[in-house]
């Protein structure tokens, strides 16, 4: 028997640390799903800014080979998806020039530092033609998929309030000075890192945000972003909500939650117990309350790719599902929206993140204003 052979795309990542670590396994993990994408990654090259810890990650990654300077990667004829893993401020050249080159792009969040730098990232890769996804990789939790899904269908009736929190304790010492804790490079601090996530999964399970009313505290002295941020949003559909997100909660290691109530039942979602999902039907069915849903049977998001029902998947498979379907998009020429982040996506939630700095500012609600539709000219 003949096997088939997959065809390749060359992967050149802009970024070692964290996130590059991420995406590195997901690159590998994602070829050996029983639903193996219809493109076989191979990690070219890897770019950043120490020599001898971009050697270490080629090694320990398997990239062929590294460089301290991203301009190789765009420019490399071999890489046809650009994988941008950087600081926040290396998000809008690197990830422009790459699709300007041709190269499909991904980019983490946040898109951009500000909201008009988002909207520059969304427009000029969106002039290209290529497949632009942000990293809001939330979105491929299966329990968050299933959820999306229900609501969709209507199961929950008329969405009512949304609640999402964010809560990290790593922030507290004064000495850290990586580029998080940077406004110039950063752009925001606790603001951008963990409610640019809450922001994505509220737009992305409810809709569009349309107004906030929001404050945020720096409460290490001389830092220049933010420690906290709290704020009250409303929807374009009616539905009312909470964010909330900081990096000082002591005990808190990585505290995503978010809970959804409609009129005809409710659900909620802790990170920290990821393979469920909290349900409540008000139909009478179920007087106790809540039902705990396993997400890890067949019949359930990506379930089907992995174990066996009870056989848990953890937070680095969000990655691998992220991934994946942004190969299938690459190879069938299919949306990366609406289960993937666009740029756009990553544009809307900077929109959001924005307005809430200026209600912190002035002490009012502030409005969010969209931009539709984008005067695009010939792809360059």
């Amino acid at each position: 028997m003949t096997r088939r052979v997959t065809p390749e795309i060359g992967v050149g990542m802009l970024g070692y640390a964290f996130m590059g670590r991420a995406h590195a396994h997901a690159y590998r993990a994602v070829q050996s799903l029983p639903a193996a994408p219809p493109l076989r990654p191979r990690l070219i090259s890897i770019a950043g800014r120490s020599r001898a810890a971009l050697e270490d990650a080629a090694a320990r990654e398997g990239y062929e080979s590294s460089t301290t300077d991203w301009h190789d990667l765009v420019a490399d004829p071999r890489i046809g998806l650009f994988d941008n893993g950087g600081p926040n401020h290396l998000h809008a050249e690197p990830t422009i020039a790459a699709a300007r080159n041709g190269k499909h792009v991904i980019c983490e969040k946040p898109l951009g530092r500000t909201a008009s730098e988002s909207l520059e990232i969304w427009q000029e890769v969106q002039a290209t033609g290529v497949k632009h996804m942000c990293g809001f990789n939330y979105r491929f939790v299966p329990a968050v998929r299933m959820a999306r899904d229900m609501v969709q269908d209507g199961e929950l009736g008329e969405i009512r309030h949304f609640r999402g929190t964010y809560l990290q304790d790593w922030g507290e010492d004064a000495q850290l000075d990586g580029w998080r804790f940077d406004s110039d490079q950063a752009g925001t601090g606790a603001l951008g890192d963990l409610a640019s996530h809450v922001v994505d999964l509220a737009h992305f399970l409810v809709g569009d945000i349309t107004s906030v009313a929001a404050s945020t505290r720096t409460f290490v002295e001389g830092r220049r972003v933010d420690d906290s941020v709290a704020a009250v949003v409303e929807f374009a559909a009616g539905t009312t909500g909470t964010i909330e997100a900081t990096r000082l909660a002591p005990g808190r290691r990585n505290a995503l939650r978010w809970e959804l109530n409609g009129s005809r039942g409710s659900l909620a979602f802790d990170l920290e117990r990821l393979n469920e999902l909290q349900v409540y039907r008000g139909d009478g069915d179920r007087p106790g309350g809540f039902s705990t849903v396993s997400v890890t049977g067949p019949s359930t998001p990506y379930g089907s790719w992995w174990w066996p029902p009870g056989h848990v998947l953890g937070w680095e498979h969000t990655f691998v599902h992220e991934i994946h379907h942004l190969l299938c998009a690459i190879a069938e020429d299919q949306d990366v929206a609406p289960y993937g982040a666009t740029f756009e996506d990553g544009y809307r939630a900077a929109e959001v993140c924005d307005a809430m700095l200026r209600s912190a500012a002035s002490g009012n609600r502030e409005l969010v204003s969209y931009v539709q539709k984008l005067a695009l000219g010939s792809p360059r």
